[in-house]
């Protein structure tokens, strides 16, 4: 179950990434997060309403309230370095993300066995190379390297803090609202801040209403892909889950070749077959 729910993650996680770097060719990054994460709230405060989630409020929602200030910071640094480029740096040093949920399942006492080590060294070597790694070419501002860095610890304490925030199905559909409300409440104030200092807050011609769907569709990707996380880590040692959930970049680059018609480099074909033999070691460790 481990396995099954933290490799729909990766997949929901890729395509929200993929999705997400389309619609900020064509609108603020910041404006992307604050749209797609509020459509993703409204959908959200329906479910909890129609489950009775709000009987299942309690301290644990703290969590879900510190993934939501955290979470915004981080999708807005990744599409900045994005922008910034080039993917082939930003993608895989991304995936550090991983190191923060490993690394407080190593502290809670969590000790993989040898056949899931080996799989969690060559599933983040995959990944890696999955992201084609820029080996040659023009250096890479700090700035770049800087943003994707804070994107990384803040995805990384995102998987750590909404896997405590809550025990139950219903508590898991209250503490994804609360996370996203949080980060629309945070977003939107800094959208807002951003515009008064002059940042235009639209593209030129204004909001393009025909992006809505999509902008919708990114945000639930990205509220699936949390929830299934929660019940992957809950159900299964945190360190495989995040590892296995880290696999997204395979993810994109495949919707980069498929729907972009992006050739795949020899390094990134590689790397996803080293993530592949990684999944597989850890699915069966």
């Amino acid at each position: 179950m481990t396995a099954f729910f933290a490799l729909t993650t990766s997949l929901l996680w890729g395509l929200a990434d993929f999705g997400g770097g389309l619609l900020t060719r064509r609108a603020p990054a910041l404006t992307v997060v604050v749209v797609s994460q509020g459509l993703a709230a409204a959908v959200l405060g329906v479910i909890v309403v129609a489950t009775g989630g709000w009987s299942e409020a309690g301290p644990r929602l703290w969590f879900a309230v510190a993934a939501g200030l955290v979470g915004p910071v981080a999708l807005f640094a990744f599409y900045e370095a994005l922008a910034l480029g080039p993917m082939g740096v930003v993608s895989p040093l991304a995936t550090l993300s991983v190191a923060v949920p490993v690394g407080v399942g190593l502290f809670l006492g969590e000790r993989p066995g040898l056949l899931q080590i080996a799989g969690i060294a060559v599933a983040v070597t995959g990944v890696v190379l999955a992201g084609g790694p820029q080996l040659r070419g023009a250096p890479v501002q700090r700035r770049t390297i800087l943003l994707t860095l804070v994107s990384a610890a803040g995805f990384g304490t995102v998987f750590a803090l909404i896997t405590e925030a809550s025990t139950t199905v219903t508590g898991l559909f209250l503490a994804l609202f609360v996370q996203r409300l949080t980060s629309v409440v945070t977003g939107g104030a800094a959208l807002w801040l951003s515009a008064r200092r002059g940042t235009p807050a639209l593209p030129e011609g204004g909001f393009v209403w025909s992006t809505l769907p999509a902008l919708g569709a990114v945000g639930l990707a990205d509220v699936a892909a949390n929830g299934t996380y929660s019940v992957a880590a809950q159900h299964g040692p945190v360190t495989v889950a995040a590892v296995l959930a880290s696999l997204y970049p395979v993810v994109t680059a495949v919707a980069a070749r498929g729907f972009l018609s992006e050739r795949l480099r020899a390094v990134q074909a590689a790397g996803a077959g080293l993530a592949l033999v990684g999944t597989l070691l850890l699915a069966t460790g």
